[in-house]
């Protein structure tokens, strides 16, 4: 045996290593929160089966699951990229988690790649979970899949960016309160549940460029209707993304 064989070596484990460790904390720490899971999961399943199961809204000509679906997919990508990234971030931000994590081998694009990853595999969980309850109600999709993979992740993107520079900027208990009162007014004028076209024409013009919206009538318009790529849906989301993490990056205090 030579010597040295034992000698010890520090130092950083391999960053991919290190990004696949924190995604799993980070993923391991938001199932059993049971405040994100009610928000994440348990809200969607119990608007999907309401709204499917009892007729409160005009929804149009079809099965309302039809149109409730790929609304209440929009609304799970909304809850877990923004608004439970948001809350967990901001308060990470305030009890000084941030600034430690940021202190350590993982730089700080490489938390910021981890708490996505985090985020992509609780929305894969949330789908798989909505479409068998959507498939139980009766629900007949159609239309191109990667457009529907194209629309979520672009709508994970945009909503990320947009949550993290809630979370960057503003104190916890502000950021607590703002990201449940936009999800609040976006579950109601986004076109997840209450359709667009039964607001009035200048509300429409406008809410037709939220995010939710975008990403609600985008995947409508392909699980729904057949459509191939919905450009111009696309298009509205790829710029909240790229103005949502353009602020984040300049804009986020790390204390």
């Amino acid at each position: 045996m030579s010597a040295g064989t034992y000698t010890p070596r520090p130092g950083a484990a391999p960053l991919p290593r290190m990004i696949a460790a924190q995604a799993a904390l980070e993923t391991r720490m938001l199932l059993r929160n049971g405040e994100q899971l009610l928000l994440t999961v348990v809200i969607p399943t119990l608007l999907l089966v309401l709204f499917s199961a009892v007729d409160i809204v005009d929804t149009g000509a079809g099965e309302p699951v039809d149109f409730l679906a790929p609304g209440i997919l929009a609304l799970a990508v909304m809850s877990t990229a923004f608004t439970g990234q948001a809350i967990a971030t901001g308060f990470e931000r305030r009890y000084g988690v941030l600034k430690r994590l940021g202190a350590s081998p993982l730089p700080r694009w490489g938390l910021m790649t981890a708490k996505t990853l985090s985020v992509l595999v609780t929305e894969v969980l949330q789908i798989i979970l909505l479409t068998v309850i959507a498939f139980a109600l009766g629900w007949s999709p159609e239309g191109n899949p990667f457009a529907v993979l194209l629309l979520l992740v672009l709508g994970t993107v945009a909503f990320s960016g947009l949550g993290l520079l809630m979370a960057g900027t503003l104190k916890a208990e502000a950021t607590l309160a703002a990201a449940n009162l936009v999800f609040l007014l976006l579950l109601v004028g986004g076109g997840v549940i209450v359709p667009l076209d039964r607001f009035p024409d200048p509300a429409q013009s406008v809410l037709g460029l939220l995010p939710i919206s975008a990403l609600s009538d985008g995947l409508r318009d392909v699980l729904q209707h057949g459509a191939s790529i919905p450009w111009g849906n696309l298009g509205i989301l790829a710029a909240w993304a790229v103005l949502g993490l353009g602020a984040a990056a300049k804009f986020f205090r790390w204390e």
